[in-house]
């Protein structure tokens, strides 16, 4: 999911989609057949500063004065055309998402940050050994003990 506008995006609707994109994969799709991942996380918190509306309330309230407020919550700000939620499964499941999307392929190895053209020559070569989802990427200089414990 790609934002189409500088926005906020509150930390229960970000949940929410989550939820309920998961849920859907879930029904229409195999269970195994694909990851999701959410990219924007939600720090910047937000305050309301409570106003009294009922009669002689004027004579109670400093209006702006110091008017920092209570946490209401927390939310994250997304750029436009930042990614806020990924998932990634064959090219063939697109079709079960109603609507209209844009599908971006990406160039990436899975969740990793290395290109999908040269990731298996990098494996074979042992500079990228798989760990779970990611891989962990060995330099070519280093220490030369560190080296030969990891190939070994």
């Amino acid at each position: 999911m790609v934002s189409g506008e500088y926005e906020q995006l509150s930390s229960k609707a970000l949940e929410a989609a989550c939820i309920c994109a998961n849920k859907y994969m879930v029904k229409t799709v195999a269970k195994m057949v694909f990851t999701s991942e959410c990219s924007s996380n939600p720090f910047h918190v937000i305050h309301t500063n409570k106003m009294l509306s009922c009669t002689g309330a004027d004579r109670l309230q400093t209006g702006m004065r110091g008017a920092f407020g209570k946490a209401q919550g927390t939310v994250a700000r997304a750029h436009t055309a930042q990614v806020i939620m990924s998932i990634h499964t064959k090219l063939q499941t697109k079709e079960h998402f109603p609507g209209h999307q844009k599908i971006h392929i990406s160039k990436n190895w899975g969740f990793t940050n290395f290109n999908a053209d040269g990731f298996e020559n990098m494996v074979a070569e042992n500079q990228l050994i798989p760990d779970g989802y990611g891989v962990k990427y060995i330099p070519n200089r280093g220490p030369l003990d560190k080296r030969r414990a990891l190939h070994s």
